[in-house]
């Protein structure tokens, strides 16, 4: 059975010693007061709750799976994720990011998206029941009326009741605009929705009392595509003036989906049959406020690939150092045993390292972003808000589709470190391969977050949202360029640079001439500059840590945050070569051949 520790210490290095969190939010009136010690504390706690209390639940959760009674339409988790749930409850834990207002802790969303990343790390099919539901808050905290929001943001800030987004149907999926769900006006002001949603995680479940859907419908009257799409709450359980749940509504699970992974959440095909549901926003206008759900799920689905690095990762290593096969082909280094650890070997440490750096430089760059939501949400200063907003909308494809491709591969690599072993279930590696792989596909695929990127946040702003990112690298190269040992991280880093900015005007002139340019090279694309994020990261990470040493600090955590450092500049910044050379080979080798040859 798989363990789990919490990377408290990486966390903290992050935090404090890169970003600078407590000055970086300082300015905002409600984390003025918000300090290291709490933070730290905080997350010592929840770090202990995901490994005590979820991380023991995840293998048997996958096994078991969840049950559906098809006489009631009522879902069961697997054994010991509702207890789980109570205690997280119970502790506080929904409260964390939420308003005050509504019985919110009001700390910053950078503190709840840690918590979240050793959540995931312990148990993503169980965390995926409460981390929709602050997508539906955040919502419905931007987008719901005075009496929506009294209604449903106490009992989701609690955790009392949880969320879900129903979108998808089975004729569409990114594609909304071609759904047919329909809304029916009602005298009293109200909706009676008619259709059907799948693949809904966490769509009916028995671990809280009431289940508030947010669903995609359309008006009578609506315009076609997406353009006429609304947006609904339709809670599982009526819910009366005084915020008391009422009669059952008319939505319900007609099945359950079996799927490759993340057994342990419940996957539904969700049948609304006059289900009564209120307008949220204006009508027509769904799209916009549900964005707000998306998005927040898009940096969460990263983080899932994220917390599944991590703990595949620290598996492998622990795999690697105990089991003994062949000997090194220098000649033996464990000599009182008969082989030696798998860790001496250089591609089990290539593949150890993939997954250390990908943890490393993925945890940075979502820290950094979160902390850049938190401007955007609440910073005084309208110029500052709105430049965090530009850079979180350019860094959340990447976070979504980078960090979920880096995933992928990770656990692979680790799964592969356990040989024959990492094949069965009881060892845990293959689970978390198979929970990977669905992150590459929910939220808007990886080839639809490549094309946002490209298309719509750098091509559709004629790159303005990319150089302000650029500015930001430009500069540290500037400032660090003239140390000497900083020499190995800053010259790839600018070289890099360099290179993103001739390859996307390239792609923009070809694009011009012919829009399916931007389709052609949109993935490798992201891949690049995903890479370019990563670089930042790492070469500002190496600098915290040389300044460290430099300062006489012995501690070999920034001995071995500059190995990683340098592993990654050295093994797998170069993958961007292949990549710009894909994207330059353009859109005709792709579309050469034709259809009948397929």
């Amino acid at each position: 059975m798989p363990q789990y520790n919490p990377p408290l210490r990486d966390l903290q290095f992050v935090l404090h010693e890169l970003i600078d969190v407590v000055g970086e939010l300082k300015e905002i009136p409600q984390f003025a007061e918000v300090d290291a010690d709490t933070i730290n504390a905080v997350l010592e706690e929840g770090g202990k709750f995901a490994a005590e209390v979820v991380a023991p639940l995840n293998l048997n959760g996958d096994a078991q799976g969840c049950t559906l009674d098809k006489a009631t339409h009522e879902v069961t988790a697997p054994e010991g994720f509702k207890a789980a749930y109570a205690k997280y409850v119970e502790g506080g834990w929904p409260a964390l990011s939420c308003d005050p207002a509504y019985g919110g802790q009001g700390l910053p969303h950078t503190v709840n998206q840690c918590f979240y990343e050793m959540l995931n790390s312990a148990n993503q099919a169980w965390t995926m029941y409460p981390g929709l539901s602050h997508g539906a808050y955040e919502a419905l905290h931007a987008h719901g009326t005075d009496e929506q929001k009294a209604l449903y943001l106490p009992k989701l800030t609690s955790g009392e009741w949880t969320g879900t987004m129903c979108l998808t149907e089975p004729h569409c999926g990114t594609d909304l605009g071609l759904l047919r769900t329909k809304a029916e006006p009602q005298a009293d002001g109200t909706y009676k929705i008619t259709g059907q949603k799948i693949f809904i995680s966490a769509g009916e479940h028995d671990l809280a009392a009431n289940i508030v859907h947010l669903v995609l419908a359309r008006l009578p009257d609506a315009p076609a595509g997406s353009k006429g799409i609304s947006l609904f709450i339709v809670p599982k359980y009526l819910v009366n003036a005084d915020g008391s749940m009422g009669e059952r509504n008319g939505i319900h699970c007609g099945a359950l989906e079996h799927k490759m992974g993340i057994h342990g959440n419940a996957t539904c095909q969700m049948i609304l049959e006059d289900a009564v549901g209120t307008l949220v926003g204006q009508p027509n206008k769904g799209l916009q406020a549900m964005f707000v759900m998306m998005n927040a799920a898009r940096l969460g689905v990263g983080n899932q690939s994220l917390g599944l690095t991590e703990v595949a990762y620290q598996n492998a290593v622990t795999y690697a150092k105990d089991r003994i096969q062949m000997r090194a082909l220098s000649g033996p280094k464990a000599t009182d045993k008969p082989a030696d650890p798998l860790i001496v070997h250089p591609d089990v440490r290539k593949m150890l390292l993939t997954a250390r750096a990908f943890a490393e430089g993925g945890r940075a760059l979502l820290i950094h972003t979160v902390v850049q939501l938190d401007k955007a949400l609440a910073h005084p200063d309208e110029d500052v808000r709105k430049e965090a907003d530009d850079e979180v909308a350019l860094l959340t494809p990447i976070i979504k589709a980078f960090i979920t491709d880096n995933g992928w591969l990770a656990t692979s690599h680790c799964m592969q470190v356990y040989g024959g072993h990492g094949y069965i279930h009881e060892w845990g590696m293959e689970q978390f391969v198979r929970d990977a792989r669905i992150n590459m596909i929910y939220e808007g695929t990886n080839t639809v977050q490549s094309l946002d990127l490209l298309g719509r946040k750098i091509l559709g702003d004629n790159g303005k949202k990319l150089k302000a990112f650029g500015k930001k690298v430009a500069a540290f190269v500037e400032d660090e360029g003239v140390r000497e040992d900083m020499q190995e991280f800053i010259n790839p880093l600018a070289d890099l640079g360099d290179k993103v900015t001739k390859l996307t005007t390239e792609i923009g002139m070809k694009a011009m001439g012919n829009a399916d340019e931007v389709g052609a090279a949109a993935v490798d694309y992201l891949r690049v500059v995903g890479h370019l994020t990563f670089a930042y990261l790492f070469a500002r990470m190496a600098k915290v840590a040389l300044d460290a040493q430099k300062a006489g600090n012995t501690d070999p955590f920034y001995t071995a945050k500059l190995h990683t450092a340098r592993f990654y500049f050295a093994k797998l910044l170069p993958e961007t070569a292949s990549l710009i050379r894909t994207c330059r080979a353009g859109l005709q080798p792709l579309m050469a051949m034709d259809e009948a040859l397929f």
